[in-house]
């Protein structure tokens, strides 16, 4: 039975907890947030105990910690927990600055501790799946892949200046989704964006809406789409072509039931958002995380892969500034 310390009680944080508590070879121990009323809120609700983030991290019978605080913390909070012994599942991404997550990498290696980073999309159960077909041979030799990703709607400007912009707050689920299904870094990384959903967002020095095409030493292409806006809902799919065929994932709907008569066939909207979506992708996420713990596995979703997401997104970053492809450098 893994004891867990949660640091972080906010939207994430409470999807973690449910997950921890669930799970039958997981227990929550401890919970801390910046927020007080809200770590002894979340902890009462699981029977722990409320903590500051000292107090989590140097607990003896604390074994592992998932990080679920602001992006800014995260590369000081996997080192200090990895020095201490603990296994550690950390949300995306690792920092907001490649040069600052690089020297989390290198530091935490170090310690030897198993370490995690959350991209729970490898664990969606349709995603997963082109990557197992892909692995069987089913398509072939991929050749390009495309990724949409879509938001319902933008978040609040206050979030969009510490978010570290779309690219590093968003669309990184995207990069390690393409690290995922195509097994390698694209040589280079070509960015454009644009405000258009909401101005407020481009005088916050972000872009709303953004295409970035990913080019492979070998040819293969891999193009990204980017909305902060879906008025129908969150649209997230994945289409791969192989030299033999085509791989797809579609949407998850609100029901399956639809409507056919002479005007027209009518169905349901995809479901409103990540935490409708993806539910079943956390949980599996977090099995996987116990299971690796458990059983002295290597972690699915290594620190490096945080690294490397990270990477392409700040070459992202750098090419809609120059109007030019980057290259991407780890």
């Amino acid at each position: 039975m893994l004891r867990i310390g949660l640091l972080g009680a906010g939207r994430i944080g409470r999807v973690h907890a449910t997950n921890i508590a669930a799970h039958p070879k997981s227990f929550l121990v401890a919970v801390s947030d910046i927020n007080v009323g809200a770590a002894k809120d979340l902890a009462s609700a699981y029977h722990a105990d409320a903590a500051d983030v000292d107090a989590v991290i140097n607990n003896p019978d604390i074994d592992a910690v998932l990080i679920a605080t602001s992006t800014d913390t995260h590369s000081d909070l996997i080192e200090r927990a990895a020095k201490a012994g603990k296994a550690v599942l950390c949300e995306k991404p690792v920092d907001l600055s490649l040069e600052r997550a690089k020297a989390c990498l290198a530091a935490a290696s170090q310690a030897g501790t198993p370490i995690m980073i959350g991209f729970n999309r490898r664990f969606d159960p349709n995603f997963s799946g082109i990557k197992i077909a892909l692995s069987k041979g089913d398509i072939g030799k991929p050749e390009l892949l495309s990724i949409t990703s879509f938001d319902p709607a933008p978040p609040p400007v206050s979030y969009i200046k510490v978010s570290g912009g779309l690219f590093r707050d968003m669309m990184i689920h995207d990069f390690d989704m393409a690290n995922f299904i195509m097994g390698d870094l694209p040589k280079t990384v070509h960015a454009v964006g644009s405000s258009i959903v909401d101005p407020e967002i481009g005088a916050a020095g972000d872009v709303d809406t953004a295409v970035v095409t990913l080019t492979y030493a070998d040819g293969r292409i891999a193009v990204i789409k980017n909305s902060r806006r879906a008025v129908y809902g969150y649209d997230q799919r994945v289409e791969l072509l192989g030299s033999d065929g085509l791989l797809s994932a579609g949407n998850v709907l609100e029901h399956t039931i639809s409507k056919s008569t002479a005007s027209g066939v009518t169905s349901a909207k995809p479901e409103f958002f990540f935490l409708e979506r993806y539910m079943r992708a956390y949980a599996a996420e977090w099995d996987a995380f116990v299971r690796s713990v458990e059983e002295g596995r290597a972690v699915p979703v290594t620190l490096q892969d945080g690294v490397a997401a990270l990477a392409l997104a700040e070459a992202a970053a750098n090419s809609l500034v120059s109007g030019r492809p980057s290259s991407v450098s780890i």
